[in-house]
């Protein structure tokens, strides 16, 4: 009986570092939150793709996959996609008025045009994103 317990909690542990290693590669394809950056690229009427996370989120992990295949779909000069870290950035979060990660936001310029909050369907996810693009 422990020899099984300890397989099953060996074989959770894989997969739980499987998806922290995918999440982080992926993540490097992104750019990182930079508040200057963000307001250059406002101004300049971008459409910009915002991906509130925590390293610890399970539901954000769900999500990843979704939003870097919507990334590499929609990749151009004029999208940019961001990753906001939840547990770092509070006064984007405060700003923004995001009550938790796994938050996704799209804005087009200054003007906020879409958001979704814990969603992990992945047709009312690609919806809610590409709608707004």
């Amino acid at each position: 009986m422990t020899r099984i317990f300890l397989i099953i909690a060996a074989l959770g542990a894989a997969m739980i570092a499987a998806t922290q290693i995918t999440a982080q590669v992926n993540a490097a394809e992104w750019s990182s939150y930079n508040a200057a950056e963000f307001t250059i690229a406002q101004k300049k009427g971008k459409t910009i793709v915002v991906d509130v996370y925590s390293d610890g989120c399970l539901t954000c992990r769900t999500q990843a996959p979704i939003l870097n295949e919507l990334r590499a779909e929609r990749q151009s000069n004029d999208v940019l996609f961001v990753k906001v870290n939840f547990d770092d950035e509070k006064d984007f979060l405060r700003e923004k008025q995001i009550p938790r990660h796994s938050t996704v936001l799209v804005f087009k310029g200054t003007d906020e045009v879409a958001r979704s909050i814990a969603e992990t369907n992945r047709g009312r996810l690609r919806g809610t994103v590409l709608n707004a693009l």
